[in-house]
């Protein structure tokens, strides 16, 4: 008998999802015009950070434990964090460093300096260039813009293509995908093209459950219901990333901003919700217009971080295996969470699964599940008391294989 097809993620694919955490960080022109999105008639004077240190933008995220972080080198203004031959339109034109300043090689630097991942955000719609409502002529500058980051800047995590503003716009996707596979082969796309990441489709920085790592297409943007023409290279299994500001739904710094942060409590539980949905949590904390991460976001990041140690960095006991998976602990305790992992480089297997804990000779389920992928975070809503846990799958597709079944005490 043949066995079902399953999809398989790349090894690309494996590492990027071991990664969970990534930091964005939305900084140009808008920064300084008070906008989110800019109409590209802002004048590059205006860009004058005095005091830039992506050092800090990129501590604050290792520090925080998270292990990518994403730039946008160019927003929908068209406005270019770096002096790219192909338009005026960018920091050379501006007063910062005099002309001669990169944001985006200070970035790669820091990331390379700090041993986290570091991507780049080129949007491919762009009201600035007057070429654009030319598709051939724009193809053209885009795929020279997009050359000089994948050639000039070290290896990159991830490339990401925003669909806003592009929804029913046709690029060249063949010809850019062309120019990713030859410069930047092991680099993530997002949701545009042929990708090998997808869009989860909000920036409220969760993952609906259960979140699949297979699909066929996603959503192109938050301005439309319409989905993405993804080229037929396309790959089957497409993880899903989960973007979302720290602060309100503002991407870009803004002053005299009054929006709450995020509290630490919700900051965690878009981490179980994402993260513990078998997805990846994007960030975005923004500097301000002296090119500094403020000081309320840099604590709040740092907050997070601590908080995720403190649930998740020493666990209780773990075990791993196939269908059943025991965990006995040498005296009762109290338990807090679960977490479970598969080995999803043999593919998403588990279409069912339930915990239990034993009390007295007595099994209950504490908690249960559908897809869980590379990972599912059960947190229980009161601790149970037990000595003996245990994970069983009920329906996969075949065998099942258990990375690891992880559980967690509070007071451990």
């Amino acid at each position: 008998m043949n066995e079902p097809y399953l999809a398989k993620p790349t090894q690309q694919q494996l590492a990027w999802q071991d990664l969970e955490l990534g930091m964005f960080c939305h900084f140009g022109l808008n920064t300084f015009c008070n906008r989110e999105w800019g109409e590209g008639d802002d004048s590059p004077e205006a860009f004058h950070p005095a005091e830039l240190d992506a050092r800090q933008w990129v501590r604050t995220a290792k520090q925080a434990g998270f292990r990518y972080f994403m730039l946008t080198a160019k927003h929908h203004d068209g406005f270019c964090l770096w002096p790219t031959k192909t338009t005026s339109y960018s920091v050379k034109s501006s007063p910062w460093r005099n002309g001669e300043g990169d944001v985006v090689r200070e970035c790669a630097e820091a990331c390379l300096e700090e041993g986290i991942g570091f991507g780049i955000y080129i949007s491919p719609w762009d009201r600035h260039d007057p070429r654009y409502p030319d598709e051939a002529a724009y193809d053209d500058v885009y795929c020279e813009q997009l050359t000089e980051l994948l050639t000039g800047y070290g290896e990159l995590v991830e490339v990401w293509f925003d669909g806003a503003g592009s929804e029913g716009r046709r690029y060249d996707w063949p010809r850019i995908m062309d120019l990713v596979k030859q410069f930047q082969p092991n680099a993530m796309v997002f949701n545009m093209g042929a990708p090998t990441v997808r869009w989860v489709g909000n920036e409220d920085g969760f993952a609906p459950y259960p979140c699949w790592n297979t699909a066929e297409a996603a959503r192109v943007s938050m301005f439309t219901n319409d989905m993405t023409a993804w080229l037929p290279e396309t790959p089957d299994w497409v993880p899903a990333e989960c973007p979302v500001p720290i602060r309100g739904n503002h991407w870009f710094w803004h002053p005299n901003d009054e929006t709450p942060l995020r509290s630490l409590e919700e900051l965690i539980d878009l981490y179980e919700r994402s993260v513990g949905h078998g997805a990846t949590l994007l960030l975005n904390a923004a500097p301000d217009s002296r090119g500094l991460i403020p000081d309320a976001e840099v604590q709040r990041m740092k907050e997070l971080g601590d908080e995720i140690k403190r649930r998740y960095a020493i666990p209780l006991a773990e075990s791993s295996g196939g269908r059943t998976v025991s965990i006995r602990l040498e005296r009762e305790a109290d338990i807090h969470r679960t977490v479970i992992m598969e080995q999803i480089e043999l593919g998403e297997r588990v279409q069912s699964y339930i915990v239990e804990a034993e009390s007295k000779g007595e099994w209950t389920v504490i908690a249960r599940g559908s897809a869980i992928g590379h990972k599912k975070i059960d947190p229980l809503i009161l601790p149970v008391r037990t000595s003996h846990i245990r994970l069983t799958v009920l329906e996969s597709t075949l065998e099942p294989h258990i990375r690891s079944f992880t559980v967690y005490s509070d007071n451990h």
